[in-house]
């Protein structure tokens, strides 16, 4: 049996996209290029793959099995060629993960950081929620991932990075309601049909809700914002309240008119960053590297608005 890299690549995409036209477009072939090669490995497995319809493909049970194993295969594929380019170049490959709540907002200056210091990494980055990216950690498809710590998983090393606090984001009018007869709002002040979060999954959505002290279950939350860029634009034009971190503040201020922020009083809400990898990595002096590169590059953003929408601790600038 000679089964190629190539076509269990092509299978891949066909099983991702449902159509041979699509798929083909992206392996960048042609379409009876691709089909030609499916065909060639279904008679290698013994099996018909997939169901051909009209619109779209449906995998067998054999075709199931199939794609399992191809992922398997093009995953370790991958890391031998990445180390075959990091012997030729001298330079180290690191699959990096990020949440969503954090990868818009750090990655642009992290990375350009990164350059900078001439780590001698060549970085992939991987844009995911927290239980994807843990998974990847286990299964070795990231080597380390910067999320909300705790992480909540098993046989990882947990490096913090720094503290972003949380503010009330919303439009001015909802704004001046929540503070008419509260000398300063405060997360418990916050009704549960007030706010706005992101949809379920997020921990950033968890995070909100245990700040504000709301249960999951209670009425009135409304959980349908699929980012914070769309969130933002929701409060701005007066759809309720959020919690919106200090790391994103310029970023969403900026590009959503008419959002609001304030802060609220001492001791401030806030989440903890990370940056986490396997327990049985070798120690090495990548990992710190990596993180006091991240801890900076972070730092600058959280202090650039500080002075933009004023000091973290909840008392006037000095």
């Amino acid at each position: 049996m000679r089964f190629t890299l190539r076509q269990i690549g092509y299978f891949k995409a066909l099983c991702e996209h449902r159509n041979f036209g699509r798929a083909a477009q992206a392996c960048h072939v042609s379409q009876p290029a691709l089909s030609v090669q499916i065909k060639a490995l279904e008679d290698l497995m013994g099996g018909i793959l997939v169901e051909r319809r009209a619109r779209d493909v449906v995998l067998t049970p054999l075709g199931r099995e199939v794609l399992a194993q191809s992922e398997e295969i093009l995953l370790s594929a991958g890391r031998l060629e990445r180390l075959a380019q990091d012997q030729s170049s001298g330079r180290r490959s690191l699959s990096l993960g990020v949440i969503p709540t954090i990868a818009p907002y750090l990655l642009p200056g992290f990375l350009a950081d990164l350059r900078a210091h001439d780590l001698h990494l060549n970085i992939q980055v991987r844009e995911a929620r927290t239980e994807r990216l843990l998974e990847a950690l286990h299964n070795g498809a990231l080597d380390v991932a910067i999320m909300a710590l705790p992480s909540g998983g098993a046989g990882l090393v947990e490096e913090e990075l720094f503290e972003d606090h949380f503010l009330l984001a919303g439009s001015a009018n909802r704004l001046a309601q929540v503070n008419a007869g509260h000398p300063r709002v405060e997360p418990s002040d916050l009704k549960a049909n007030q706010l706005m979060l992101l949809e379920d999954g997020h921990c950033l959505t968890d995070q909100a809700l245990e700040v504000c002290g709301v249960a999951r279950s209670a009425s009135g939350i409304n959980m349908g914002a699929g980012s914070l860029a769309t969130l933002s634009r929701l409060v701005a034009a007066g759809f309720g309240l959020t919690l919106m971190p200090e790391l994103a503040l310029a970023a969403e201020c900026n590009a959503a008119q008419g959002l609001c922020v304030q802060r609220f009083g001492a001791p401030q809400p806030k989440r903890r960053i990370g940056l986490i990898r396997r327990a049985s990595t070798a120690e090495s002096v990548w990992f710190q590297d990596l993180a006091q590169v991240a801890r900076q590059t972070g730092q600058a953003i959280l202090q650039q608005a500080q002075k933009d929408y004023g000091p973290a601790t909840g008392e006037p600038e000095p």
